[in-house]
């Protein structure tokens, strides 16, 4: 029997940091204590001076296959999540097929199946034309229903009012939506053309892609979601005037609309265009540092429930076009955590925190089962991170297939050391193991 004994860790966990021992059998946490025999265990990994946390679960990433994988796939992207201490990621449904069939989800779940180096499911996307189709999702099969209510590609913009209300009424799962209101955008977009072409200066998207925008779509889903008594997640919240949408009044557990911020809207602000231009642009645009203080205010009193990347890389050459060629997004998943780490010490947010919104809560949100806490019979999906260890973000050291990053040329003081993937050591100081023991993620629905 395969037991690994984690010795000496400071333990990030449950709203407390504890120095002790955790113990692994093949699959599962067994035994959580102050002092467990090294007998016990075929492998020791002495965690002493380190924080060992549980395994983050990133509810938005795209990478990129099916059909766009010049850009990333499943192996590279979460080869790189798990470096990054993430070893869940639920995946969104606008490749090449789009995932909007049963058949083409269960495809996608096959290639990760064999390919990915990190627990794995993936949403299912509604359109204005497969209501039927989603009718027949096993609550079972994948994390939950995605909705572009803005700013998607191909047929994956669900603009029909109708339609989006039959949707609302249909699930009982999680509905989780990119709001930015599509006229909105089209009328700023079209006033700066005409004045710049397709040359737009990059520090005027933020004022294209608005927070006019954001908040009608995200104020329209919200009604929406209160007068059919929908699940709702809403993605990547950027602005402060959107914050004030949402509660902290009622526990996780009992939301019925939550929302999420990424890492790139809580470190950037429109500052950061000047320098790092089409690099940072996202959609939703990076706003200002007012909204970014914003966003921070609602992560730390519960308004927003949940830390997440929105990794979406495109190549170099992609994003250096001219500003209406060039695609939104950048990759986040190897230097999410260890940006939050960085947070922590500049005193913004606790570990226990950080942990909560990266970890707890979206196990909580979207009832996955067994993860996102260090528990005794749960899975062993683990992050053991080094307070001290410097480093510097480097295309040396990058591990997307894009092989570009927003941080190039930051300098992190800490730094993920082991990535413990349902029990097996699959990042260990900087060598990746040759087995893979991923799992399909189950849920408590």
């Amino acid at each position: 029997m395969n037991r690994i004994l984690i010795k000496n860790a400071n333990i990030v966990n449950e709203g407390a940091i504890r120095q002790g021992d955790v113990l692994l059998e093949e699959s599962f946490i067994i035994e959580i204590g102050d002092s467990i025999s090294a007998e016990k265990a075929n492998l020791v990994v002495d965690a002493e001076g380190k924080y060992l946390l549980p395994g983050v679960i990133d509810d938005q990433v795209h990478f990129r296959e099916p059909g766009l994988t010049h850009k990333g796939n499943i192996a590279s992207e979460s080869r790189a999540a798990i470096a990054g201490g993430i070893t869940t990621f639920i995946e969104q449904p606008n490749t090449n097929p789009q995932t909007v069939t049963i058949e083409k989800l269960e495809e996608k779940m096959e290639i990760a199946r064999k390919t990915s180096f990190a627990n794995y499911s993936f949403m299912f996307g509604g359109t204005n034309d497969n209501l039927e189709e989603l009718k027949r999702l096993d609550p079972k099969a994948c994390a939950g229903v995605k909705l572009f209510l803005g700013s998607s590609t191909g047929n994956m913009l669900v603009d029909n009012e109708e339609v989006l209300e039959k949707i609302f009424r249909s699930t009982e799962m999680v509905i989780s939506a990119h709001c930015e209101d599509e006229a909105t955008i089209r009328e700023n977009l079209s006033r700066f053309k005409e004045k710049f072409g397709d040359d737009i200066p990059i520090e005027n998207h933020p004022l294209i892609r608005s927070e006019q925008a954001c908040y009608l779509s995200s104020s329209r889903a919200i009604a929406l979601a209160k007068s059919t008594g929908a699940r709702l997640h809403v993605f990547h919240v950027s602005t402060g005037k959107e914050t004030e949408l949402f509660t902290n009044a009622i526990p996780l557990e009992e939301k019925k609309i939550t929302a999420e911020v990424c890492t790139h809207h809580l470190w950037f602000s429109d500052a950061d265009y000047a320098e790092k231009g089409t690099l940072i642009k996202w959609n939703p645009a990076v706003k200002t540092a007012a909204d970014r203080d914003a966003l921070w205010e609602a992560l730390l009193d519960d308004r927003i429930d949940i830390l997440a990347t929105d990794h979406a890389p495109h190549t170099l050459e992609e994003k250096q076009q001219v500003y209406t060629s060039a695609p939104s997004g950048g990759p986040l998943v190897q230097h999410a955590l260890v940006a939050m780490l960085e947070k922590h010490k500049e005193g913004k947010i606790s570990l226990e925190k950080m942990v909560q919104k990266m970890c707890h809560n979206p196990a909580i949100l979207f009832d996955i089962e067994k993860r996102g806490y260090i528990r005794e019979g749960y899975y062993a999906d683990l992050v053991l991170v080094d307070p001290d260890h410097a480093w510097t973000v480097e295309k040396s050291n990058l591990l997307y297939k894009c092989n570009w990053s927003p941080f190039e040329g930051t300098r992190f003081s800490s730094a993920v050391t082991h990535t413990f993937v349902n029990g097996n050591l699959a990042y260990n100081q900087g060598q990746f193991s040759e087995g893979r023991r991923v799992k399909r993620l189950t849920f408590n629905r």
